[in-house]
C-alpha cells in the first residue's frame, strides 16, 4: 500500500529525473526491447526513432509522481492513454514487464540514488498506476465487446473499396466478412489496424482516424503516404499492397477525442492536410444529423491537388443551410481558382472569419501537423476561448500545445 513516507521518496526524487531528462526513457526502452523483444510488436518503433515516444513517457512520468497525493487530477491523460493501450491489446501481466524495466533504469542511471527505500517507493507508486490503468482498461475492453455489433480483440475484415482522394492520400473501406453488424463510433475516434506482412519488419498497430460518419455496416480510414523523413513502413504497405478483396485485422473504434455537442451547439472544425480526417467525420456526422446550429469546416493545405474531399464538403454545404467551409492554400498551383478552390493562400489566419466564428458557447475542434495546431491554439488563446472549449487530436504520442 502506498503510503505518504513512500509519496514523499518517490517526489524527492524528481530533480533527478528531471536532469536525466528523456534519456531516462530512452535508456529503459533500450533494455525493455534488448530484455523482452516481443515487445516490438506492440510499440510503434517509428516514434521510437523520432524520440516523440521517449519524451511522452517521460513527461507521463514526471507528471504522474508529481501528482501522487491526487492522481485524479490527470483522469483526461489517463483516459487517453487507457484508449491507446486498448488498440494494442494491452495485457495486465505486461504491465510488470514494464515496472522491472523501470526500476531496474533507475537502479542503472542512478546507482548512489536507488536506495532500497527509494525502489521500494517507485515499485508501489508504479502499481498503483497500473492498476489504475488496468481497471479502466477492462472497462472499455468490456464496452467494446458489449456494445450492439462490437466484439473483443482483433475481428477479421475484407477491403471493400479503395478510393484515391489526391495524390497522397487514400481512403479504405472495411467490411467485416461474418457480415454481421459493426459497432457505431463517436465521431472522431479511430480505429486500428493489426498487420502482419512480409514487406514488415514487425507485427503492427497502427490507429487510424475513421473519416466518416457512422453506418453500423462498415468503417472507412484516409491515409496519407508518409514519405518524409523516411517512407511509412505501415502506410506504404496499405498504399502499395492492400488490394480490394484482401483480409485484415481490425480492434473496435476507440478514442477520447471525439464530437460531443448538442444540436444548437456552434462547432468550428480545423484542420491541416491530412488531419482533415476525423474533421470529415464530424462535419458528415453534423450533416446527416441537420445540425441546427452553425457549422464552419475550415482547412488548410498545400494547393487543391493535395485538398481531399473539397467536391464533398462544398455538396454538403450546397444542400445544408447551417454548414459552410473556407479553405486556404499556402502555395496555390495556376490552375487553383481564387474564391472557387480556396478562399485565402497562405497559412490559416481566423482574423478575417472571427466575426463568424467566435460565438460564447462555440464549440472548437482541430487535428493535423503539430505547429498547425500550435498556431490555431494561440490564435484562439488571444481571443480567449475557455480551453474547456478547445478539442484537439495530435497523430502520435501526445504533446500538450
Amino acid at each position: 500500500m502506498l503510503q505518504p513516507h513512500h509519496i514523499a521518496t518517490v517526489q524527492a526524487t524528481l530533480p533527478l529525473l528531471e536532469s536525466a531528462g528523456p534519456a531516462l526513457t530512452e535508456h529503459f526502452y533500450a533494455r525493455m526491447f534488448r530484455d523482452n523483444p516481443e515487445l516490438k510488436d506492440v510499440f510503434n518503433l517509428a516514434h521510437q526513432t523520432s524520440g516523440a515516444q521517449p519524451v511522452a513517457l517521460f513527461n507521463a512520468i514526471l507528471a504522474y509522481a508529481r501528482h501522487l497525493n491526487n492522481p485524479a487530477v490527470l483522469s483526461q491523460a489517463v483516459e487517453r492513454i487507457a484508449q491507446k493501450h486498448t488498440g494494442f491489446l494491452i495485457r495486465p501481466e505486461q504491465y510488470s514487464i514494464v515496472g522491472h524495466h523501470l526500476l531496474e533504469t533507475i537502479r542503472e542511471l542512478a546507482p548512489d540514488a536507488a536506495t532500497p527505500e527509494v525502489l521500494k517507493a517507485w515499485e508501489l507508486a508504479y502499481g498503483q498506476l497500473a492498476q489504475i490503468f488496468i481497471g479502466r482498461e477492462a472497462e472499455i475492453y468490456d464496452q467494446a465487446a458489449n456494445a450492439d455489433g462490437g466484439w473483443r480483440g482483433t475481428r477479421r475484415f475484407r477491403l471493400a473499396s479503395k478510393t484515391r482522394e489526391t495524390d497522397l492520400i487514400t481512403s479504405f473501406e472495411f467490411e467485416p466478412l461474418d457480415g454481421a453488424p459493426v459497432s457505431l463510433f463517436k465521431p472522431g475516434q479511430y480505429l486500428t489496424l493489426s498487420i502482419s506482412h512480409p514487406s514488415l519488419a514487425q507485427h503492427e498497430y497502427r490507429q487510424y482516424s475513421l473519416s466518416d460518419a457512422p453506418n453500423g455496416c462498415s468503417y472507412r480510414i484516409s491515409v496519407k503516404r508518409e514519405a518524409v523523413p523516411v517512407p511509412g513502413e505501415v502506410s506504404t504497405y496499405l498504399h502499395n499492397e492492400l488490394q480490394v478483396g484482401d483480409e485484415i485485422d481490425l480492434l473496435p473504434p476507440a478514442g477520447d477525442f471525439y464530437l460531443d455537442v448538442t444540436r444548437d451547439t456552434p462547432v468550428v472544425l480545423l484542420s491541416g492536410g491530412v488531419g482533415l480526417t476525423p474533421m470529415l467525420s464530424m462535419f458528415n456526422s453534423l450533416a446527416e444529423a441537420d445540425h441546427s446550429a452553425p457549422v464552419y469546416y475550415l482547412h488548410g493545405c498545400e494547393n487543391g491537388r493535395q485538398h481531399a474531399f473539397a467536391e464533398h464538403v462544398a455538396a454538403l454545404c450546397a444542400s445544408h443551410e447551417s454548414l459552410h467551409s473556407f479553405s486556404w492554400y499556402q502555395a496555390p498551383l495556376t490552375s487553383d481558382i481564387a474564391d472557387q478552390d480556396y478562399q485565402a493562400s497562405g497559412l490559416m489566419d481566423l482574423a478575417p472569419l472571427r466575426a463568424a466564428i467566435e460565438r460564447d458557447n462555440t464549440e472548437y475542434y482541430f487535428c493535423g501537423p503539430l505547429p498547425f495546431m500550435q498556431a490555431i491554439h494561440r490564435q484562439l488563446k488571444a481571443w480567449g476561448v475557455a480551453d474547456s472549449r478547445l478539442h484537439y487530436e495530435l497523430f502520435g504520442p501526445h504533446q500538450a500545445l
